[in-house]
């Protein structure tokens, strides 16, 4: 939004002078009319012929006349020429980022400019005027030489002016009257000045300020430039929001495609992110010498110029089509992901990625689930005895706790370790196609069945373990199916009469109450009872008590390694949000905050502001000192008392002491978690306990617990 001052710079210049100032202006203009004589003399000179040279004209004038000239601009042309109605929607749609952030300032104009016989315009990086406000006679009267919507104002097209000029030497730009080089424009003036891309820098449009030559004053340059870097400032706010946005989409991504290099493009191909083995694999791969991975560059890139905006001709990277990935935002394809394989040369010749290697034991052990509350590790002691148990197991719990994880710790644990291990989610296909994903299909068993059919994911699993994540999305009318192949250990693929042997260890997931399902006659008893021979619950992050330190603590490392980043550091008053918060997405939720954490702070420092909305609004907001005041209530950790109402103010000598300590009270006493959720090195760590002579064995005991139980949870300070 335009200053007030900076309008009434604006207004001083383009409006009527009042009677008292006439008289000192009479001398000025009899000075502006000689001028304008001598420049038209210049002009008749330069396009006839008779003289190039020394001509008592401005060098940027006299530049732009001598490439008029080699551009064969017709010098008595009275009008720029006009692209038709549908360029210019095209036009608008490709360029309504920057009618976005224009809008407010052409809004204004609007208001402003009437009565001052100038007009506000904005063009794309070619000249071509895509909006225009102000006065509504001179808008009329503008008409005339297509200084409108559609005309196009490029120097090759319109000779010397406000428009052409200020793209062609990429700076503000005054063309007064005779300047200009067609001589049915010379009865106007224009002030023109580039918009720039916040990222990259380049002009991505113009601003203008136009009017009849009679009153047009110097000053309108200044209103032009402040003016448009109004738009640039629009521009960048907006391009960083839908960054963000982007990135967001990035990091739910991100998680299908562990150990592949991640890079991540805007709509113009502008690098948005590349994770750390990105360049690596990208070399491997395709044997090229890569350009700067640095964000808000263009990557030169063959295969995706359509999606991503990147122009072809400057395309020297080929990117294989089964790398590309949509990024959409509100159902709008925004942005592009590369995935960019482990072994791109060991791809299937299918083009589709080889599966991870489900018998890892790195990603089957209990030991590598994260925690050490007491119900978490009672569900993790149930799990052990259960896993080399040969019946299947029912695991319950909300979204987000991660179900899948004690799935894989059971198989690993189980006695077909060594098999395979399928997961599969009743919840993502259709109805109609459950059945032959789980017992496959036969060649013609139905319309648009593949000619060779399709091995189910029953058989895909014998000799291992089959995981059903939502179970509870089964269809009535195929759970009987099931029931079979549970209790006989043979399917029939659909079309086929041939029975087929499996061997299956089954663990079937769930987030709803199955006995209620049952009670409501949406799922099979008989089922039920099959699958919950046995059963676990896996409790949700509310119910785990200290364990949201460790799992920061966890997956900051984690995360920030994975993105080629440093750890972040969380503020006290952030450490405190995170604590009350009662994370309705659970472990999942907390990890995407982490790695939204890690992708985008600024100076490795997360604060309250930089948290998402839901838990910046809903936690009662910060005291005078920065500390959060009272929320909804929650479960405390054992060491720590009921909070005070009212803290008293503390130094911040003291207040560095007591989020040390409860950071490591709240990390049950492990001196690398904490150091780790404080954002500071183990030795800093030991200096500090030095320091405040705190004992890590008294922390949350005796005289210390009781100092500290004006705070609750856990905070992080700057060391």
């Amino acid at each position: 939004m335009l200053a007030k001052e900076e309008v009434a710079i604006g207004r001083s210049a383009v409006a009527s002078p009042g009677p008292a100032f006439h008289a000192l202006a009479d001398g000025v203009w009899a000075g502006e009319r000689d001028s304008e004589r001598a420049t038209m003399k210049a002009w008749e000179d330069f396009v006839s012929g008779s003289r190039q040279e020394n001509l008592p004209v401005r060098d940027v004038v006299i530049r732009s006349w001598a490439r008029c000239q080699s551009f064969l601009v017709d010098a008595r042309a009275d009008a720029a020429p006009v692209v038709g109605a549908d360029h210019v929607e095209a036009l608008r749609r490709e360029n309504r980022e920057l009618l976005q952030a224009a809008a407010t300032t052409l809004a204004e104009a609007a208001d402003l400019l009437a009565g001052t016989r100038t007009v506000m315009l904005i063009t794309d990086a070619n000249g071509v005027v895509l909006e225009a406000a102000g006065d509504r006679a001179t808008l009329s009267a503008a008409r005339d030489i297509s200084l409108g919507c559609g005309g196009h104002w490029s120097e090759s097209c319109a000779g010397t002016n406000g428009i052409g000029t200020a793209l062609a030497s990429k700076t503000p730009v005054l063309v007064q009257a005779a300047e200009h080089y067609c001589a049915g424009i010379k009865g106007w003036s224009c002030a023109g000045a580039p918009i720039h891309d916040p990222l990259d820098g380049s002009v991505v449009g113009l601003l203008d300020i136009s009017g009849l030559k009679q009153g047009f004053s110097a000053q309108a340059l200044a209103l032009a430039v402040v003016a448009a870097r109004q738009v640039e400032w629009n521009l960048a706010r907006q391009t960083e929001a839908e960054h963000v946005r982007l990135l967001e989409a990035c990091l739910e991504d991100s998680q299908k495609y562990a150990g592949e290099g991640l890079i991540a493009l805007d709509a113009r191909g502008r690098l948005l992110y590349a994770s750390r083995k990105a360049a690596h694999l990208l070399k491997a791969s395709l044997g090229s010498d890569l350009p700067q991975f640095s964000r808000g560059t263009k990557l030169p890139i063959v295969g995706i110029a359509d999606m991503a905006g990147v122009n072809p001709a400057e395309g020297r990277l080929p990117v294989p089509a089964d790398w590309v990935r949509p990024l959409m935002l509100d159902g709008e394809r925004r942005g592009t992901l590369l995935v960019i394989p482990r072994a791109a040369s060991c791809r299937l010749p299918s083009g589709r990625r080889a599966a991870s290697d489900e018998t890892d034991h790195a990603r089957s052990r209990f030991a590598d689930i994260v925690g050490a509350s007491d119900s978490l590790r009672a569900v993790i002691g149930q799990g052990e005895r259960l896993a080399p148990l040969p019946v299947p197991i029912l695991i319950e719990g909300e979204t987000g706790v991660g179900k899948e994880l004690f799935a894989r710790a059971i198989h690993g644990h189980s006695a077909v370790a060594s098999g395979p291990f399928i997961p599969f989610n009743c919840g993502a296909v259709s109805r109609e196609m459950l059945g032959s994903e789980l017992f496959g299909y036969v060649r013609g068993a139905f319309t648009g069945a593949a000619a060779e059919g399709r091995t189910g994911r029953f058989e895909l699993a014998d000799g291992g373990t089959l995981c059903l994540d939502e179970v509870g999305e089964l269809p009535l009318d195929l759970q009987p199916y099931l029931l079979r192949v549970l209790e006989e250990g043979v399917l029939y693929r659909i079309g086929d009469s041939t029975p087929r042997r499996v061997s299956v260890r089954l663990l079937a997931m769930t987030n709803r109450n199955l006995r209620q399902e049952v009670a409501a006659g949406r799922f099979r008893r008989d089922l039920y009872h099959r699958l919950a021979v046995t059963a676990l619950r896996v409790p949700p992050l509310r119910e785990r008590q200290g364990d949201v330190p460790r799992l920061i603590a966890h997956f900051n490392e984690l995360l920030a390694d994975r993105h080629g980043r440093d750890p972040v550091r969380f503020t006290a008053a952030a450490l405190e949000r995170l604590h009350r918060y009662d994370w309705p997405g659970n472990v999942r939720e907390l990890r995407n905050l982490v790695e939204r954490a890690v992708l985008l702070s600024t100076g490795g420092m997360v604060d309250v502001g930089d948290l998402p909305e839901d838990l910046r609004d809903g936690c009662g907001g910060v005291d005078a000192e920065g500390w959060p005041l009272p929320g909804p209530p929650m479960a405390m950790p054992a060491s720590a008392g009921p909070p005070a109402m009212s803290p008293p103010a503390m130094s911040l000598t003291v207040t560095e002491q007591r989020t040390i300590e409860d950071v490591i009270a709240a990390t049950g006493g492990n001196l690398s978690d904490a150091a780790a959720v404080l954002g500071i090195s183990r030795s800093t760590l030991y200096r500090k306990l030095s320091q405040h002579g705190i004992r890590r064995d008294g922390i949350g005991k005796g005289a210390a617990g009781s100092a500290r139980s004006d705070r609750s949870g856990f905070g992080c300070g700057r060391a």
